[in-house]
This record gives C-alpha cells, structure tokens and sequence, in this order.
C-alpha cells in the first residue's frame, strides 16, 4: 500500500510541474530601447525603456542628466501593436506603438508615426 502512495505522489509532483511551465516570450521588442530629445539649447530628456519576456518592463526618463522617473510598466502586444502602461504614475497616458526597421536602426512609432524610442 505504501508503494502505490509513493508511486501516485511521484506521478502526482511529475504532472505538477510539467503544468506549471511558463511558455518561452521570445518577442522581438524585448531588450533597451531609448531616445533623446533637445529641448532647448540648454535642456535635454533621455527616455529609455527595457522590456522583459514576463511583460514588465522598468521606464527612465532624464532631464538635463539627472533622474526625474523611475517606474515599472507592463506591455501587451496584439497584432502588431505594442500597448505599454504605467500604473504607477497616474499623469502618463499608455503609449501604444508599432515596431518598424529603417537606416536609422529598430525603432518604436506611436499612432501618429513619431518615432518614440531606437533599438539599444
């Protein structure tokens, strides 16, 4: 008796964790993306964005060299087309981009064909 509860555990931890694998994200957005922009003759923002394969992702953004944000973002991607959210800051809209190549590198457009960040 005690050999067929051992062996119905075994098969019982074996069918566990074959359930319990994350599916592999191997989506090309993964990885930094970043862009500068020149204010004025003397102020800059640097954005920069670095998207993992859980759909999370961590957004900087600089001014003049100094930090101004730090905060988690979450991606989504349907189609084609990128939604990027950040929950923790209530004043930041959702962008919601496409990925395209061009001589310039990889980059990210939003809806209107601006170009939001370049592939690291």
């Amino acid at each position: 008796m005690k050999r067929l509860f051992s062996f119905l555990a075994i098969l019982a931890i074996i069918f566990a964790s074959n359930c319990s694998r994350i599916p592999d994200n191997n989506d090309p957005v993964i990885g930094i993306w970043a862009k500068a922009e020149q204010i004025s003759s003397d102020s800059n923002i640097e954005r920069e964005w670095t998207f993992n394969d859980v759909y999370l992702g961590r957004f900087h953004e600089r001014e003049n060299n100094q930090l101004e944000v730090v905060t988690d973002f979450q991606w989504t991607q349907e189609d084609g087309v990128y939604t990027i959210s950040y929950p923790g800051l209530e004043n930041k809209l959702d962008d919601v981009v496409t990925m395209s190549s061009s001589e310039e590198g990889t980059t990210l457009k939003n809806t209107k064909g601006e170009i939001i960040a370049i592939r690291k």
